[in-house]
């Protein structure tokens, strides 16, 4: 089975958390996490940064490593690493997805999430209700 390593970024702003649309591919219109595949010798944290410029032209902050997750997808296994991150520079403008929405621990079940988010949205749900 072929295997894809992607870095993700929860870019939070107080209390809530980024989702993004995807606008393309087998899984459009579903919701995730900006980010994407990291390039041959690029640091996790380096890729991360550079997806986030490339898809919504914004400059991050990367605050803490939140989790990786595993998951088998029909024609692939997905390991994504997902930190927690801020905007630092820039406004969100949209490159590849087609909606974004700011969501609160009350709303992260609102969209329909890929399957391998699903276990990130778990986690995020207890951070943002302790915040």
């Amino acid at each position: 089975m072929k295997h894809i390593e992607v870095v993700a970024a929860v870019i939070r702003e107080g209390k809530r958390i980024l989702a993004t649309q995807r606008g393309y591919g087998d899984f459009k219109d579903m919701w995730e996490f900006p980010g994407g595949k990291m390039e041959a010798g690029e640091e996790r944290e380096q890729a991360l940064r550079r997806e986030i410029m490339e898809e919504l032209e914004a400059e991050i902050d990367i605050e803490d490593f939140l989790c990786t997750v595993e998951y088998d997808y029909p024609a692939f296994h997905l390991t994504m690493h997902c930190y927690l991150c801020s905007v630092k520079a820039g406004n969100l403008v949209l490159k590849e997805h087609e909606s974004a929405r700011w969501l609160s621990a009350d709303e992260l079940y609102g969209v329909e999430w890929l399957p391998a988010d699903i276990e990130v949205i778990r986690k995020l749900e207890n951070i943002l209700r302790a915040l």
